[in-house]
């Protein structure tokens, strides 16, 4: 989902400093031995899973770390404009019952001009996803024939 911000908001983002203490009154302080800050009800970022996009003249790269997963637990599929990325892994807890589940699911645009049906994917040995396109390949119109 989107977002239509304001075009006065500044750089740094909401403050939220500001704006939640009004709110709530009782949010940032201390109340017994606790304090209460407004970063509390920051959603934290899942920086589990990196990744870099490239688009460029020879074509379309993303490169997402995936080093807590095996290449089975991973599946990327093109979904009209979108590549996407899911990943999912469970392990049985070593020390008894229960299970460990970790997962993550990435979209990334697909820039015009980019040939999907070329798309590619494989993972390094060091645990890095590379999904590459290249660029769908045109007639040169400055190009004369005889």
């Amino acid at each position: 989902m989107d977002f239509i911000l304001p075009p006065n908001l500044p750089d740094g983002g909401i403050p939220w400093e500001k704006v939640l203490p009004p709110l709530i009154p009782g949010l940032n302080g201390t109340y017994g031995q606790y304090n209460w800050f407004p970063k509390l009800l920051m959603p934290e970022t899942d920086n589990t899973s990196s990744a870099e996009v490239n688009c460029d003249n020879s074509g379309f790269t993303v490169q997402v770390d995936v080093k807590h997963f095996n290449p089975e637990d991973l599946m990327v599929k093109v979904i009209g404009d979108f590549v996407e990325v899911q990943g999912k892994h469970e392990e049985k807890k070593k020390d008894g019952p229960g299970v460990t589940t970790r997962q993550f699911n990435r979209r990334y645009r697909i820039p015009k001009g980019v040939d999907t049906m070329a798309l590619e994917s494989a993972v390094s040995p060091d645990g890095i996803l590379i999904i590459s396109a290249p660029m769908l390949q045109t007639e040169d119109p400055r190009i004369l024939t005889k």
